[in-house]
């Protein structure tokens, strides 16, 4: 009987340790990742970020201007500032600069880059210096550039992320704006993610993107660089296309870049075309769209950091730098290398015959504000004035499509309608009974 009740015990307690063991195997299975959080002694709120940035704007109005761009689409609006460089600007100036457009923040996880365009700012006011800066020579190579910034091109994305959607790279209704350009919109590669990647309903669907498209059109800019964060590279069109464009003016983006990935990336980062280095095909993306409808002789995307060891699920960690080290030496050697573009891509652009001006079919807009009566004056690169009557022809194409398909829905419904009457029609003899 002892023997029994102690066998009787020792099932029990197995069975017990079973449980606790299967517990345990499953805590460890389904608990959720240790996920990093916003560090705020690093980083700053988007609010205090732009009154960081309006107070620079405030303290050197000689240097900088702000003006706050606003567009409504369907109920949906978003809000974009832009920050103007200039030294010792007069009026009708900047046609005889370079022209520089930066846009920063266009995926909303990405915070690092929105803090790298207030430390370029910072440097370029003056505010801050970086090591090893020669004051004299930025000076000089400063005279002779206009520089337009855009610190946080997607606010209302920014906003869900600070409210705790720490992997939302999209815009405030789900649209990747990286996605909304026109140039091979929509086009779906087979490891497409309709989550990450929504293209919106058409190029150009969204506020944000018409805001930078209308600016890009009028500021018409020599060099266009598209900043973002998740891996260490720097890029050139194509990011449709697994290749780089031909020519001459090819090469010397490519040299440009072999040259800041030596000065200020340590050589880790990667150089190439979009499409071609970073494993998957990107379709309406801006840059490509910059290169190849705005006809910009350098359009880049550079990408500032990555931590290759962070969890998927761990996106504030895998986009941004989460200690002070890293996160300083991030600012400063992007800063510096900017400086660098500053310098040797206008010496590049100078050297090589290139369209100063595109034709009016190669500038595209959208249907909705061709309809609306959308007429653009802005200047050419020698500062003579032209009305630009433009059509976007592959939103033509999309909006085709769309009535095509519509046609067809129609006669079906029409063909459906017709049968049907047949059918209920009564059958007539032809035969007298």
């Amino acid at each position: 009987m002892g023997r029994l009740r102690f066998l009787l015990y020792a099932s029990g307690f197995s069975l017990g340790l079973c449980v606790l063991f299967s517990l345990q195997a499953f805590w460890v299975v389904h608990a959720k990742p240790d996920l990093t959080h916003i560090n705020h002694d690093l980083y700053h709120s988007s609010e205090n970020l732009m009154k960081e940035i309006k107070g620079l704007v405030h303290r050197h109005p000689n240097k900088l201007s702000l003006e706050t761009v606003t567009s409504r689409n369907k109920g949906y609006q978003a809000e974009v500032a832009v920050v103007t460089y200039g030294r010792r600007r007069k009026e009708n100036d900047d046609r005889s600069k370079y022209r520089i457009l930066l846009s920063f923040g266009q995926h909303g996880r990405e915070l690092i880059t929105s803090e790298l365009a207030l430390r370029i700012l910072s440097v370029l006011s003056g505010e801050h210096f970086l090591p090893n800066m020669d004051s004299d020579f930025l000076n000089s190579t400063l005279d002779k550039l206009i520089i337009k910034v855009v610190p946080m091109e997607n606010l209302n994305g920014r906003e869900l992320v600070e409210s705790g959607d720490l992997c939302e790279r999209r815009n405030g209704r789900g649209v990747d704006l990286n996605r909304n350009w026109s140039v091979d919109w929509g086009k779906k590669e087979e490891d497409f993610d309709p989550y990450e990647e929504n293209p919106g309903i058409a190029p150009f669907s969204e506020p944000e993107t018409q805001i930078m498209r209308k600016l890009a059109l009028s500021f018409d800019p020599h060099i266009w660089v598209n900043v973002h964060s998740g891996m260490e590279a720097l890029f050139m069109p194509y990011d449709h296309k697994n290749r780089t464009p031909d020519g001459v003016m090819s090469e010397r983006m490519k040299s440009l870049l072999e040259n800041v990935n030596l000065l200020h990336c340590h050589q880790r980062c990667m150089i190439g075309s979009g499409g071609g280095s970073v494993g998957y095909l990107a379709h309406g993306t801006a840059t490509d769209f910059m290169y190849d409808i705005v006809n910009v002789p350098m359009a880049f995307t550079f990408e500032i950091y990555g931590d290759e060891t962070a969890s998927t699920k761990d996106c504030f960690k895998m986009f941004n730098p989460t200690d002070f080290g890293t996160f300083n030496r991030v600012l400063n050697d992007w800063s510096a290398a900017f400086l660098t573009v500053f310098k040797l891509a206008p010496q590049q652009i100078g050297e090589v015959p290139y369209k100063a001006s595109v034709s009016k079919l190669e500038k595209w807009v959208s249907i909705d504000e061709y309809l609306d009566g959308y007429l653009m004056e802005r200047s050419s690169r020698y500062g003579k004035k032209k009305e630009v009557f433009e059509l976007g022809m592959q939103e033509i194409r999309t909006y085709f499509r769309l009535f095509l398909l519509s046609s067809v829905l129609l006669m079906f419904m029409f063909c459906s309608r017709i049968s049907k009457g047949k059918s209920s029609r009564p059958i007539v003899s032809a035969i007298p009974l």
